[in-house]
């Protein structure tokens, strides 16, 4: 009960909507990030965000633990596990990282303890009843590229994207709502996220004369395929998703993601928004 109140107390300041309790002792959060790994260019910007935080609220002291989860699931897994088994932990924030995610949030229904997922995570009917995940889900962004491409013209597009959580998630989405679009999916080309080459997959890809293709990877791997598609002479369009709107695509990827697009909520460019725009006017 005291983990309860402390978590809904800390909620509901970030203004989660949960009913605020009685502070009964000090809050402390649980950070689970991928700070290193293929990863690291999402998990570091949350982790330096952490700094935006208060020092406490209502007047009890906000403890942050956090641990790097190197953008593996099951180094999550044990770092969640000794969070609320040692630590003690009130709330669990992360992984940046969906698979990490994931991993994390089965310790957390079993612990009973509430986790904000800073990544796209999805979990089985049944599960994950203690997880609230923070960022779009991959049906919610999945729709504005497929919205875009219908209004580009693009008739087909091919598929790149890791063998694992994020991209079945992917691709579960992409196909159900291409379908409805009229839009045909070319070819789905897999490649694990430690993979360090993806041309036999690229040129898979550009063997099936699409008009476009999406990348889905994350943070500074989503430039790797990406460039290696423009680099074996693609011409066309190239979409990346929500986890690839990060300064690491930018930063490794040079020329050669320059006039891509990169599906993104409204707060990875807000100096891009207009001046008359509701979100530049909230205090």
């Amino acid at each position: 009960m005291k983990r309860i109140l402390k978590t809904s107390l800390l909620a509901a300041a970030l203004g989660l909507g949960l009913a605020s309790g009685p502070a009964l002792a000090d809050i402390k959060i649980g950070v689970v990030l991928s700070l290193t790994g293929p990863a690291s260019g999402l998990g570091i910007p949350v982790n330096t965000g952490f700094a935006l935080w208060p020092d406490n609220i209502n007047g009890e002291k906000i403890t942050f633990i956090t641990l790097d989860d190197g953008s593996d699931p099951a180094r999550a897994q044990k770092n969640v596990e000794k969070l609320v088994n040692e630590d003690k932990v009130d709330l669990i924030i992360g992984s940046s990282t969906t698979t990490p995610a994931i991993a994390m949030g089965e310790v957390a229904a079993a612990a009973k303890t509430v986790q904000l997922a800073a990544a796209p995570a999805e979990f089985p009917e049944g599960k994950g009843t203690w997880t609230f995940r923070l960022p779009q889900s991959t049906s919610v962004m999945a729709g504005g590229v497929i919205d875009d491409m219908k209004a580009r013209g693009i008739k087909n597009f091919a598929f790149i994207g890791y063998n694992d959580a994020y991209g079945d998630l992917w691709l579960r989405d992409l196909s159900r709502l291409a379908k409805e679009a009229g839009i045909s999916i070319t070819t789905a080309e897999r490649y694990a996220r430690a993979d360090t080459s993806v041309t036999a997959q690229a040129l898979k890809a550009i063997g099936t004369n699409p008009d476009a293709i999406l990348i889905v990877a994350s943070g500074s791997g989503a430039a790797m395929p990406h460039t290696t598609v423009v680099e074996r002479g693609f011409k066309g369009k190239v979409y990346q998703t929500h986890s690839a709107a990060s300064r690491d695509l930018i930063r490794l990827g040079g020329k050669a993601v320059e006039g891509s697009f990169v599906v993104s909520g409204l707060a990875v460019l807000p100096e891009g928004l207009p001046a008359d725009h509701p979100r530049k006017n909230r205090h």
